[in-house]
Parts: C-alpha cells; structure tokens; sequence
C-alpha cells in the first residue's frame, strides 16, 4: 500500500486504536511504549534466551514479562492488556492478508509464509501458530533464501541455455544476515520428463547482523555528539528523542548508502560511516567464510545481493574482497524477491494456477537425532545402561522426507527422546540463542501388550515413522509393533472359485511390499537402529549386507496389513527367532552379524524342512510371509518450547477477531462522520449555486440552510461521541430533506440529453418506416401488421413527448416535474425494440427466388403459346442428350432444381418427362407473376 512498494512489520496498539505499517511507524515517535516490531525475534524463545535480552536493550521503552505456563515472552501494554510474540504476528498476518484481498478482490484463505533459514523446530511451530490465529491455511513455510532462489531460477529459465551453476545469494536484511549457495541443474523425472531443479548446499547466517543494527549504531553515535554539544541533557534517558533519533539514523542509512558524507539534524556531519560499522561490518568476511562449503567454494559462479541493507556501500566493499570476483549480481530485486519467490511457490501449490514446474530441494539446517537407553550385558553377565544415539537427519538433510526408525529389541514399553544432533557449527553466542537441544520426549505404550498378543508370530521391530514436511516442521506419524509369519498356501484340490477369490485378493490384500510414499523420491529413505560395534575390524565387512537386511525389513515392513482371519490359520515359527535381540541399523556389530546369520540359516533350514515335507504329501505351494501391524499408543512431551493448547489458540483467535472487529466498526463510524461532514459542506455551497436556486424557493433554502446549521453545531460539540447508528441517522435526515430539491436538479440536468435522443430515434425510425413501405409487393419482407405496429409507436411516442413536453413548460420550475427521465427511457427502450425487431428480420430473411429461364426459350416470348412450344421443343433433345451425352450443346444454361431431380429418376420415359417440365414451367411463370 506504501508508494515504496514495502509495508514495515509494525504494529501499533493505543487504547482503542491499532495502527499497521508506516503509520504505526509514526506512532513509535509520539508514543514509543505502543508501536512494536522487530518482534520476530522473540517467537519460539523462552524469557531466559539471551535474544530475549538484547530486544530489551534495543527497545527499552516495551515491557516483557514471563508466560508462567510456556516460560516464553509476553507483551504488556497494562494491567488487563498483553499480547504474545505470536499474537502479533497474526495481526501483521491478517493485515497483510487484507492488502491482498484488496488487490485480488477476493477473500484469500491459503497462504505461503517465508521464514528465516535459520529458524529451529520450536520458531517453525510459533509461525504456524500466529498464522491460524489470523485463520490462515498455511500451504507452505519457505525459507527466505529458498524463496529467492526460486524467484531468480524462475528467471534463469527465459534464458536459452539453462545449464549447472553455483549461485551465492547474500541476503542481507533488516535484523539478519544469511548466506545461501545454491546449485541450479537440469534433471529428469520418470513422469514429468526433464525439469530445472534448485538444491541448497550450504546456508550461513547471522541472527543480529542486519540493516537495525546499523541503524542503531548511527542513533547511538548521533546520541553521543548531542551529549557532547550539551553535556548537561543525556538525550539517552527520552524514550522519544531516542526514537526521534532511530528515524533520523535510518534517513542517514539510506542516504549514505550512495554518498560519502551528509548532514544529520544533529549539526556535526556524519562523515565517519565506516569508523561507526567497522568493527561490525569487518564480521562479514568471517561469517561468510566459516559458513560457506569449502567444496563449492571455488566453483561459485556467481553471487548476488540480496535485501536493503547489502546496498551500503561498506558492505559491498568487505564482500567483495571477501568472495573474490570481479563484480556483485545486482539483477534482482533485492526488497520483493522472497516475496515473488513465496508467490510463485504458492501457484504451484495452488489448484487454481498451473505453472512451469520447478523442483525445489530445500535443506534443513540444524541435525536431529534419535536418542534411547537400554540394558545390556557385559562379558562378566552384568548387567548395565547403554546410551544410543542414532542420526535421523544429517545436516542439510533434503526435505520433505520421511524416516523409519526400527527398535529391534524391546518387548515392553519404553521411551526415547527425539533432540537435535550436533551444533558444533555454531559459535557460543548462536548457542546461547538456539535454545534447548531437546525436542520431545516420546512413551510408547502398549508395546507389551502387543508381544502378549501375538506372541505366535515372529517380531520385526517397533517401527516410528517421522517426517520432516514442506515447512520443515518435524512430526512424528505414527509408532508400530510389526509381526510377521509363515502362511501355507491351500490344496489344489479346492474349487476354481475359491482359486479366483485367493487371486483377486493377492492383487488388492497384496503380498508384495508397498512402498508408502513411492510419489517422492526423497521420501523413501529408511534407517533402522543397531547395536554399537564391538570389532571395528568387522565393521566394513558386513555394512553392506547390514544395510540389504535394513531395507528388506523396511520393505517388509511398509506392506499392507492383511486380515487377521488368514494371519491366525498360519503356523507359528520358530521362537528362537523371536527372542533374538538387537536392534538394525546402517552398521552392525560381529555379533550381530552372525545373529542374522542364526537366523537365515534357521529360517532356510525351516524352509527346507517345509518343502520336502509338502512334496512328500500333497502338493502345496511354497509357503509366503505375511505381515501384520499392530498400533502403538504414543505420548509426547514437548521439551523446547510447548506448544499453544487449543484452548489458548481459540482464545487467542477470538482476541484477534475482536480487534478486527473493532477496527471495522471504527472504519465505519469515522467513513460515517466523514460522510455527514462533507454532505454538510457540500449542502451549503450547492444552495448558492444559480441551477439550485432556480428550482427552489427563498423558503425551501432557508429552511434546508437552518438544518445544516444545526447538524454542523451538532458535530462539533457531540459529532466526537456519536455512535455509528447516530451518524448515519442525522445524514438519512439530512438527505430526506433535500431529496426534492435534488431530484428537481438532477431532472433539468438530464433533460436535454434524454429528450435529444428520443427526437432523434424518433427521425430515424420514421425514415425506417417509409423506406419500408416503399419496398415493392414482390421483395416485401415485412407484413403489414409489423409496419402498422412500428407506425403506431412511433405516433404513440410523438404525441406524448408533446403533450408532456408542452405541460411541464406550464409548470413552475420549483414544482415536482411531471416529465421525468425514466418515463422518457422507457418510451426509448420500447420504440427502439420495435425499431431493432424490423432490422434483425432484414438482416436475416432471405430473398425470393427469382424465374429460370430455358436456352431453348426466346427472350421476347412470355406468352403461353410461346412456353408451350419451347416446351413441346425440349423432350427431342432431351432424349438425344439421354442417347448421346457427350453431344449436349455448351451453351445450354444449367437446369433447375426441379429439373436435375426429373432427370435423376430412374427408369422415366420422355412422356412422363415432358409432363413434369410442363409442371416446372407453371411454376415457373406463377413465381413471376408474384
């Protein structure tokens, strides 16, 4: 809405006023306490994070106290009035989705929301959170520096060459600094064929480096020359001067981006730009390079700069030393490409947009892993706790993807913790600011019950199923307990219909594996957990039958339940197999190693055992393995942040709609003022107007002069208070009483047009008419009772625009008229439907055929002794041309319809041919007669 094409995220709450954008901006000078941004920052965070403080020396004039229920950050504006990180958010949220209502005249429901890279789980959920309070469907959460990498491959793609390339996006922004390398490439899919494809290979990023906090080292250093130049004031201790001062400073950002020097309000100038960022500004270079890949680091094709701030000249500088090149990539927008990239990734979520398709590999920052204790046995059979930790997702993982982990020797219940891997990347501030490294706690239930039930089968795991969505967001789906069993297939005895059933339900119970997520490539990864080596001497030898065994069992594992009828006829196995322990994973110990081999040197002398014995009997089929799936019950403890209840998101919701509510009520009272004021005003000056004065008497404008004295007294002295409903009943008063007025004004003005195009559909159809008459009998494609209609109009309509034109002139202009614009509408619409009836005809009817004349006729003679001799003339010829064709004379005109179709008769003689042209000649001369 802002004509630089930007809003800022800032939201202003005074008493029963909210403001957004720049104009809470404007508030944030006159009352600092109540404008709020950059509050981003504080989603997801509890009230000890040390992010939390710097918000707090950066905005000291805002006041956080503690959530007790979440021990996360709370807005307080008063006593009774306080809001949440994510509160806010939706307000901005909602607000944006009204400027988008408004430029696609539409209500908007689905949304994608960009996101910092850097953002963890609990940051993600916050955003989701704020986004249903504002009662947005969220499609996607996109990472800013996706977002733009998207937009500029979108771009990439109108060239004629679209080839592999290194890009380095350096995204520089208001409160971050993040740094992005992205790899562009071609691939092919089995159906959609060749596609460009973006994946991210490596993210950097600072939480605190940004355009704020350049701008709050201006204000600090401007603050500092004013308590020199008048050391008995401490301009530090006025909440307003120092916003006074922000807004001066971030005037100074943008002007001394392209100038060395400029003068602030503050009379010293502000020469010392790069001696004010230096020391700020001089982390550009190690941040870049302690987060840039080292393998790609040389093959950066280009880099290109993204956000406000990467247009300070003092940035560009260190950058440019810092990545090498020659020049910056300055060919996209470095304000709106998050925000077209969101956009282009929203139309091809949406089902309402078809675009070119893009593949988007999206990379997740920070490792998570799966963390378990259990008891095991030492050489001396002691017993003792070992702790595990097992990779769920590397470090730049590509999402979305789903994982499996398998828990192989558990048989009751027991709990593992889903935390983050290793952050050793991260510097201590950004550690301190991460916050908890524990994601959730997980209590399976129900395991034990399991095992008890189905204790004749053969145990393949607890299996949990994770997954890390479009959004990044990870979930846990779903926990099961998976059986598996020998099924001895039927005799061959038994009847062709029960054969034909077996058939049909192998195809749709299936016994092959069914891959749950076969449409994403990246969604069938599987991992399933093991025993820690023993012998790291054996550990290459059997890494690759351990991993062919782990996705075997995950395979297996991914098939459809079957019914548990057939699952209770199969035998049970052996139970040597089933308390075999150990749990599988990417790599195994020795003694794990020869376990599994137990096991298939059990389960193949099983089998063999199996087959001779079905030989010796009757023949039966080999037996197959069937699966079986049993749920667990799973209970999750959130150990970052918790996340909101749903009673608190409805609260919430329902806080957000009330001021939404209040905003639109306070929109229509002050349109409602506004309305009754400037009706006031016009009112006033329209009774001096001469074409007013003209249809009113001294006595009529008196009075309506008296009424609009009274209501403008009344809005200066009680107008302030009035309700809504108040407003608009003072204006209906108003209105009533100067409709007559009005419409005697109106009605003179729309005369001379009306009456003007009324005389002149009336010249024109009375030409119509005579033209019409004038038309002869013969071509005549009207009927008299449509002339006679149209002539009864057009006589209709001149007598009334006469009479009522000559009777309106014998009243006074200040009586009501009687002639009036719609009556003379209506006389035009029904004249010129009349009028435009008579036109179509024409222009579709279809002349009259006109009389054939025969070669053989002479041009002079039409009586009927000349058509008769002709006619006695033509059947001589006529059976020449039947006994001769190749004879007929060229100068023979073309015969008729009616004559083609006598000559087409099979089987007629020359006398039945002579009757039938004497027919055609009648008819002939009867169509000329007419």
């Amino acid at each position: 809405r802002e004509s630089r094409r930007k809003t800022p995220v800032a939201v202003s709450l005074k008493e029963n006023e909210r403001l957004f954008g720049d104009s809470a901006l404007g508030m944030s000078i006159r009352t600092p306490k109540v404008a709020f941004r950059y509050f981003q920052d504080l989603l997801g965070k509890r009230i000890d994070n040390p992010h939390v403080a710097l918000y707090r020396s950066r905005f000291p004039e805002h006041e956080l106290v503690k959530d007790e229920k979440r021990q996360t950050v709370i807005f307080k504006l008063s006593q009774t009035i306080q809001y949440s990180p994510e509160e806010m958010l939706g307000m901005v949220l909602n607000y944006s989705r009204g400027l988008a209502e408004e430029f696609a005249e539409q209500p908007i429901k689905d949304a994608v929301i960009t996101v910092p890279a850097y953002f963890n789980q609990a940051e993600r959920r916050a955003v989701l959170h704020a986004a249903r309070m504002a009662d947005l469907k969220v499609l996607q959460l996109i990472n800013d520096n996706t977002a733009v990498a998207l937009n500029y491959g979108v771009f990439l793609l109108h060239r004629p060459s679209f080839s592999f390339q290194n890009i380095m996006f350096y995204d520089m922004g208001a409160g971050s600094t993040v740094c992005t390398i992205v790899t562009y490439q071609t691939v092919k899919t089995k159906d959609s064929g060749t596609q460009p494809q973006l994946q991210i290979q490596g993210i950097g990023f600072d939480r605190t480096l940004g355009g704020l906090e350049m701008e709050l080292r201006l204000r600090d250093y401007l603050a500092k020359l004013f308590n020199d130049q008048h050391p008995s004031k401490d301009v530090r201790k006025n909440p307003r001067a120092m916003a006074k001062l922000l807004k001066e400073a971030n005037r100074l950002k943008t002007v001394l981006s392209a100038n060395a020097d400029h003068m602030a309000q503050v009379r010293p100038s502000v020469a010392g730009f790069p001696a004010v960022f230096g020391p700020r500004v001089g982390g550009l270079r190690a941040g870049e390079q302690e987060h840039r890949p080292s393998a790609a680091s040389d093959g950066i094709d280009q880099v290109i700069l993204v956000g406000g701030a990467t247009r300070v000249p003092k940035v560009q500088e260190v950058l440019l030393k810092a990545v090498g090149k020659e020049e910056l990539g300055k060919n996209i927008n470095a304000d709106e490409a998050a925000a077209m990239g969101a956009v282009y990734q929203a139309a091809a979520l949406s089902k309402a947009f078809k675009v070119k398709p893009f593949v988007v590999r999206d990379a997740a920052v920070f490792p998570i892993q799966v963390e378990f204790t259990r008891e095991v046995e030492e050489d001396d059979k002691s017993k003792s706790l070992k702790h595990n930790k097992r990779i769920l997702f590397q470090r730049m993982a590509p999402y979305p993807q789903r994982k499996v982990i398998t828990f192989n020797r558990y048989t009751d219940d027991f709990e593992f913790y889903v935390n983050y891997g290793d952050l050793s990347f991260l510097n201590q501030d950004d550690m301190r600011i991460f916050g908890s490294l524990n994601l959730t706690t997980v209590r399976l239930k129900g395991v034990g019950d399991s095992f008890k039930k189905h204790s004749d089968y053969e145990s393949k795991g607890i299996k949990a199923h994770f997954n890390m969505d479009e959004s990044g967001v990870l979930s846990l789906d779903r926990v099961e307990s998976v059986f598996e069993t020998l099924v001895e297939d039927k005799l061959e005895e038994e009847s062709t219909l029960t054969k034909l059933g077996n058939t049909i339900s192998s195809l749709f119970g299936g016994g092959g594996p069914t891959p749950e997520t076969g449409e994403n490539l990246t969604d069938s990864v599987q991992q399933e957990e093991e025993e820690s080596l023993a012998e790291p001497g054996k550990e290459e030898q059997g890494e690759k039958q351990d991993q062919k065994s782990s996705a075997e069992d995950e395979e297996r594992g991914e098939e459809k339940q079957q019914s548990a009828g057939q699952a209770e006829t199969a035998p049970p196995k052996a139970e040597s197999q089933k308390t075999e322990e150990g749990e599988k994973s990417e790599s195994q110990d020795p003694k794990g190693n020869r376990e599994t081999a137990k096991e298939e040197e059990s389960s193949k002398s099983s089998s063999d055992s199996t087959a001779t014995k079905t030989e010796e009997e009757k023949k039966i089929k080999a037996p197959k393995k069937q699966k079986l799936v049993h749920e667990i019950t799973m209970e999750l403890d959130v150990n970052d942040v918790p996340d909101l209840l749903e009673d608190e998101l409805k609260s919430s919701m329902k806080k957000l709609q009330d001021l939404t509510v209040r905003d639109l009520e306070k929109q229509e009272r002050e349109k409602s003022a506004n309305s009754l004021e400037s009706f006031i005003f016009e009112t006033q000056d329209k009774l001096y107007q001469e074409e007013y004065q003209f249809v009113s008497t001294e006595e009529q404008r008196d009075e309506i002069s008296k009424k609009l004295s009274e209501a403008s007294n009344w809005m200066e002295e009680e107008g302030y208070a009035a309700s809504t409903k108040e407003l608009k009943d003072k204006l209906a008063e108003l209105k009533k009483l100067c409709r007559n007025l009005f419409f005697r004004v109106e009605e003179r003005r729309k005369w001379p047009e009306r009456l003007a195009a009324l005389e002149s559909l009336l010249n024109h159809s009375t030409i119509f008419l005579k033209g019409a008459r004038m038309i002869p009998e013969s071509d005549q494609i009207f009927t008299e009772v449509e002339l006679s209609t149209l002539e009864k109009a057009i006589n209709e309509t001149t007598i009334w625009k006469n009479e009522t034109v000559a009777e309106q002139n014998k009243l006074s202009p200040t009586e009501k008229p009687i002639l009036l614009s719609k009556d003379i509408e209506l006389k035009l619409a029904a004249l010129d439907r009349e009028v435009q009836y008579l036109l179509n005809k024409a222009k579709f009817a279809k002349p009259k055929p006109k009389k054939e004349k025969n070669t053989t006729k002479s041009d002079s003679g039409k009586n009927a002794t000349a058509a008769s001799e002709s006619e006695n003339a033509i059947p001589p010829t006529e059976g020449k041309q039947e006994d001769k064709p190749e004879d007929v004379g060229p100068a023979e005109e073309p015969p008729t319809a009616e004559k083609v179709a006598i000559d087409d008769e099979p089987g007629s003689d020359s006398g039945s041919k002579k009757e039938k042209k004497t027919e055609t000649g009648g008819e002939n001369r009867k169509n000329d007669e007419l």
